[in-house]
């Protein structure tokens, strides 16, 4: 007997949680909630972690022109086979890292059954900071060095970029995105393209534009020909208010009634959520195969809303707690 479709998402969910490692603390992330509070830019605690990582692998290098083995120990150093990468253990609990810590009841998924929102409701929400500017997930420090990683393997075996990117597709689709977790994250797909780049960019010339590969190898060592910057990669596209995720037909109405809960913070700063150069970064990453989820953008959602009510400063959709701000940096 063909299975229903939440009876087959709640199967291979449970699959999910039986190869789960036991590390992994969240999956889904909310940076629309996040924009209630301030969060200082950790960019350049994160750049002294990563450089702090190629400085150690090149110091100790001795195995001459070996790509293959420089790129694995940059994976096994800063992401890693555990559900949670090494980068994001650490930025989920330094202290030096701001993050805002999304309360599952507060945030686009409240009040959402445990079958709609099967791996919020099992795992809770992962907390947000702020990287180059852009306000991220967590777990997208994840997507770039470890899915990255496995971009970059593709590359190496000679296959064209549009099978490279063609994993991420069927992982977002599947046991990583929108079968298993109800959420399909562009936002994710762009974190794991860009990860790729940054592998590729160890030893390739203006992968970054005019600037030269990271790791030149001299001998049976290498060297360091320039640092790392999460700038170089990171940018209003990885964060999911900004580039919206599409959720399954479980999920998205209840998704779509809490973001215009948001709408009086909308209309109070709408700047918070302002894309200037949307369409140049549409064009960027069009061959990734982004889902369009231009639907759940807050500005459209509260432009609806308005339709249908003409109250403002005292909407009563506004419920939800503020957090106090942390920092004195300003808006996204």
């Amino acid at each position: 007997m063909r299975l229903a479709r939440p009876s087959r998402a709640a199967l291979l969910l449970a699959i999910a949680l039986v190869a789960r490692p036991s590390e992994a603390p969240a999956y889904e992330t909310d940076q629309y909630t996040a924009r209630r509070a301030e969060v200082a830019d950790s960019t350049e605690v994160l750049n002294r972690e990563v450089n702090r990582a190629l400085e150690e692998i090149v110091a100790e290098w001795h195995y001459g022109r070996d790509e293959r083995r420089l790129v694995r120990q940059v994976y096994r150093r800063l992401g890693g086979r555990h559900w949670v990468d090494a980068i994001e253990r650490f930025a989920i609990r330094s202290p030096e890292v701001d993050q805002f810590d999304t309360v599952k009841a507060e945030s686009i998924y409240a009040g959402v059954s445990p079958l709609s929102g099967r791996v919020v409701f099992c795992f809770g929400l992962g907390p947000t900071i702020r990287l180059a500017g852009t306000l991220i997930g967590s777990d997208k420090l994840g997507h770039f060095f470890s899915q990255g990683w496995k971009y970059y393997r593709r590359h190496r075996r000679g296959q064209p970029e549009e099978r490279v990117v063609a994993l991420g597709l069927r992982n977002e689709t599947w046991i990583f995105g929108r079968v298993t977790t109800g959420v399909f994250s562009n936002a994710d797909l762009v974190a794991n393209y860009e990860g790729y780049l940054f592998y590729r960019g160890l030893f390739e010339d203006d992968v970054v534009s005019g600037r030269p590969a990271i790791v030149r190898f001299e001998g049976a060592g290498a060297r360091l020909m320039r640092r790392f910057d999460w700038r170089d990669h990171v940018n209003p596209f990885w964060d999911e208010a900004l580039n919206p995720s599409a959720y399954d037909r479980l999920l998205a109405p209840h998704v779509r009634r809490n973001l215009q809960r948001l709408c009086p913070l909308y209309r109070r700063q709408p700047e918070r959520f302002e894309l200037e150069n949307r369409g140049a970064l549409e064009s960027r990453y069009a061959h990734l195969g982004l889902r369009d989820a231009s639907r759940f953008r807050i500005d459209r959602l509260c432009r609806e809303r308005d339709g249908e009510s003409t109250t403002t400063e005292n909407d009563p959709g506004d419920d939800l707690p503020r957090r106090e701000a942390t920092s004195t940096d300003g808006p996204p």
